[in-house]
C-alpha cells in the first residue's frame, strides 16, 4: 500500500470510528493527538507539541458546536506553547454543555491545563498529567527564584534578576489560571492548595501524576477508558520511516500447562 493510500485509508478510519463515537455520546469528538517523534529529512527526530495552529482549529471546532452538544476531548501531547494551551483550555470551560478530557496515555504541561478545564477527566489508570510550573529559557521559574534567595539578590547579575523578576510573574499568572479552572470543582481553599502544588515548583516539571494521585487532588477523575480510544489512537501511528521499539503479539493465549513457566 503507498503511502498516499494508506494515509487516507487512516483518515477515513478515524472519521468512521469518530462519527460512531459521536452518535453513541451524542457528542462532538475533538481529538488532539501529538505523536512525540516524526522523522526528518536526515532521520532526526522532531518533538511535536501544542502549537497556535492548534489551538485555532480546536477553537474552531468548539465554536462550530451546538451550546447543548457536549464535547470530549482527546488528549495525547507532551505539552507545548502556554497561550495556545490556554486558549483552547478557556474555551473548552466556557463551553454551556459538559465538557470531558479524555487521556489514554499522557496529556503533560499544557495539556494538562486543558484537563484542567473540563468537567470530567477520563484517563487510563496508568495515564499521567503533570506539573504546571513554567519555564523560562528552558529553566524552571522556580529554581530561578530558589537560586537567586539562595545566593542573596547582592550576589547575582542583572540579566538573572531579570529572569527572576520573569519568573515570578509567570508563576503568578499560571497559578491564577489553574485556580480559576479549579473553583469549579472544589472551593477556593483547595484550589489554591492544588494550584500551588502544580504550579510552584514541588516537583520537576516531567513528574507524572497518575489517575490515582489526580483523584487525590480533588479532580474529577473516572478511569473507566473506553475501548474505542484505544483503537482511535492506534489509527495516529508514527510516520513512516520510523521504527517501532515495542513489539507484541495482537493475540494472546494462556499456555494450557503453566509448568512451561519459569521465573529464575
Amino acid at each position: 500500500m503507498s503511502p498516499a493510500v494508506h494515509q487516507h485509508y487512516l483518515q477515513a478510519a478515524r472519521q468512521t470510528l469518530i462519527r460512531a463515537w459521536e452518535k453513541k455520546r451524542h457528542s462532538r469528538l475533538i481529538t488532539l493527538i501529538h505523536r512525540q517523534e516524526s522523522v526528518a529529512l536526515w532521520g532526526l527526530p522532531i518533538a511535536r507539541y501544542i502549537t497556535m495552529e492548534d489551538s485555532e482549529a480546536v477553537l474552531t471546532a468548539i465554536r462550530s458546536t451546538p451550546p447543548d452538544t457536549p464535547i470530549d476531548l482527546v488528549l495525547h501531547t507532551p505539552g507545548g506553547l502556554v497561550l495556545a494551551a490556554e486558549q483552547i483550555a478557556r474555551a473548552l470551560y466556557m463551553h454551556p454543555a459538559k465538557t470531558t478530557v479524555i487521556i489514554p496515555h499522557y496529556a503533560m504541561s499544557g495539556g494538562t491545563l486543558i484537563a484542567l478545564a473540563a468537567d470530567q477527566i477520563i484517563m487510563d489508570k496508568h495515564a499521567v498529567i503533570g506539573p504546571l510550573d513554567p519555564q523560562i529559557n528552558g529553566l524552571p521559574a522556580a529554581s530561578i527564584l530558589q537560586a537567586v534567595k539562595d545566593k542573596g539578590v547582592q550576589n547575582v547579575d542583572d540579566q538573572t534578576l531579570i529572569l527572576a523578576d520573569i519568573s515570578r510573574k509567570a508563576i503568578d499568572q499560571v497559578k491564577d489560571t489553574v485556580k480559576w479552572f479549579l473553583r469549579k470543582h472544589m472551593d477556593e481553599e483547595k484550589a489554591e492548595e492544588v494550584a500551588t502544588l502544580l504550579c510552584e515548583g514541588y516537583y520537576t516539571h516531567d513528574n507524572p501524576i497518575f489517575a490515582e494521585e489526580a483523584k487525590q487532588l480533588n479532580l474529577n477523575i473516572d478511569t473507566s477508558m473506553p475501548k474505542e480510544i484505544y483503537d482511535l489512537l492506534m489509527l495516529y501511528p508514527q510516520p513512516a520511516g520510523s521504527q517501532r521499539a515495542v513489539s507484541y503479539s495482537k493475540n494472546v493465549e494462556a499456555p494450557t500447562d503453566v509448568s512451561v513457566i519459569r521465573y529464575k
